[in-house]
């Protein structure tokens, strides 16, 4: 079911359109409102569009070092499965 859920980020107010659970979308949204204000401290930009791209700029880093953390976790969980099946085809 689609609903709207009001978000805060960056002390603007948003109206998001979605069918996610409102718990999920505030998550995300106090994440970002996060990452917005970390930007904001260690810059002292007072530029909202440069403090939103650098902020966009660190969540897409985390998404990308996540996916790579995941990438190596497969990598490994399939190598010992290998390594495994090899283990039992042998002692058959």
């Amino acid at each position: 079911m689609v609903r709207l859920v009001e978000v805060t980020i960056c002390n603007a107010h948003y109206t998001i359109k979605t069918d996610a659970d409102e718990a999920y979308i505030q998550s995300i949204a106090r994440y970002v409102n996060s990452k917005v204000e970390e930007i904001q401290n260690k810059t002292k930009s007072v530029s909202t569009i440069n403090v939103i791209i650098l902020a966009a700029l660190n969540i897409a880093d985390d998404l990308f070092r996540e996916k790579d953390r995941n990438r190596k976790y497969m990598k490994k969980v399939e190598d010992q499965s290998k390594d495994l099946i090899d283990m039992i085809e042998r002692q058959s």
